[in-house]
């Protein structure tokens, strides 16, 4: 597996070209098989797939505890990311967004005993608390690392004066937000701009389109009852939308088809395309889908290709927004 950088200078962290987003695994995505799940995150580590991506809200907890049984007597060999500020109730209810100081230090310390570790080698703020200023959320994050509980900051989904902002505070090392052929908004947004700007890496979660682009969903319906995708909390899979994107993902499917590869491996291999200091984290809770994933790195797309996908998905051509409520995202 290649090698990428997230940030610059004394905050730079090396990681595999691609990671392992563990989401999946717990919650959200239909049927949850902790056996599978687990060796999924051991198998990526044999590939040397060594990013691997949860957050407290997974699972209400139950993520990081996977992730910590699956990497126990291997901590050395991973790159653990975990994120805070999703905030949910016993039962699983969402609660709200968190992003004040004394918030900041309990979640940490409640992830560092969930995962059964000492420290966090990328610690996010999962999502950016309207009511609290990014300084003192960012503040309180510098704290972890003078305590040595978190070795480097992300943000995830953060509008680019908010990075800025933050970056001020304490050097970030990377943003995450959701980045594919299905997703552009980085490129008109500001985003992606603001982060090469400053020298911030940018790590592309839902890289896959949050399967769409696999072309391994044909209807919606067929999905399990308990799959958020049924849900219309992504719009982007109801009626008329769901229709519309399939001629998109059809496009992407002719063009695999030419180059002997999957859809799904094209759409990484796009995303890969995008800058060295892009890292996808395709999410799986299956062995094989992971394997499928891993080979998108050795996977070199031409000039023309490359064209032939940019006309192909542009951006703005997909239909419906990425969640049903976006005030939540991108503050």
């Amino acid at each position: 597996m290649d090698r990428r950088v997230l940030g610059k200078g004394d905050w730079r962290l090396e990681v595999s070209a691609e990671g392992l987003g563990c989401m999946g695994m717990s919650e959200f995505y239909g049927s949850i098989d902790e056996p599978e799940a687990i060796a999924t995150i051991q198998r990526a580590l044999e590939l040397g797939v060594d990013l691997i991506d949860t957050a407290d809200m997974y699972g209400s907890g139950a993520n990081e505890e996977l992730v910590g049984r699956a990497i126990a007597g291997r901590r050395d060999d991973v790159v653990l990311a975990t994120k805070f500020g999703n905030v949910r109730g016993a039962q699983g209810e969402f609660l709200g967004i968190r992003g004040d100081a004394a918030y900041v230090h309990e979640a940490c310390d409640a992830s560092l005993r969930r995962l059964g570790t000492d420290h966090i080698d990328l610690y996010y703020q999962h999502r950016v608390d309207p009511g609290v200023p990014i300084e003192e959320t960012v503040g309180a994050m510098a704290e972890l690392v003078g305590e040595g509980k978190v070795l480097r900051l992300g943000l995830s989904e953060a509008a680019p004066e908010t990075i800025r902002r933050a970056h001020v505070v304490h050097p970030i090392t990377a943003l995450q937000t959701e980045y594919s052929l299905f997703t552009r908004d980085p490129e008109r947004n500001g985003v992606l701009e603001t982060v090469r700007e400053l020298g911030i890496g940018f790590v592309a979660y839902s890289p896959l389109g949050r399967g769409f682009l696999t072309g391994r969903i044909i209807n919606p319906e067929e999905l399990s009852e308990n799959d958020s995708r049924r849900s219309g909390r992504f719009p982007r899979f109801v009626g008329e939308n769901f229709r519309r994107n399939m001629g998109l993902v059809e496009h992407v499917k002719a063009i695999a088809a030419e180059k002997g590869v999957e859809p799904g491996q094209l759409a990484l291999a796009w995303v890969l395309a995008q800058g060295d200091d892009i890292v996808p984290i395709p999410g799986t809770k299956r062995r094989t889908y992971l394997e499928q994933n891993a080979t998108a790195t050795e996977i070199q797309l031409t000039d023309e290709e490359l064209a032939r996908l940019d006309e192909a998905a542009p951006v703005g051509a997909t239909a419906g927004d990425r969640y049903a409520d976006m005030s939540r995202v991108n503050i």
